[in-house]
């Protein structure tokens, strides 16, 4: 069932409208390199923002499925 979920979310992500990442000096420098520059730019910024929530999110569900019969 979870890992339906987390497929259907997973899924879900990636089909969203892409999200706008940039502090103000990030959108004023991404202004001026043109349009290609600024989406790379902006993909890096969500790139390393989602890394570490990524880690945190497979390393909590390794602590949940490793302890879930103490919980029952």
């Amino acid at each position: 069932m979870l890992k339906r979920v987390l497929i259907i979310v997973f899924f879900i992500q990636l089909h969203s409208a892409v999200a706008s990442a940039q502090c103000s000096i990030c959108t004023k420098t991404a202004q001026q390199l043109g349009e290609k520059p600024a989406k790379a730019l902006n993909r890096g910024i969500i790139y390393l923002a989602a890394m570490p929530l990524v880690a945190m999110g497979v390393i909590g569900y390794r602590w949940w499925k490793s302890n879930r019969e103490n919980f029952d």
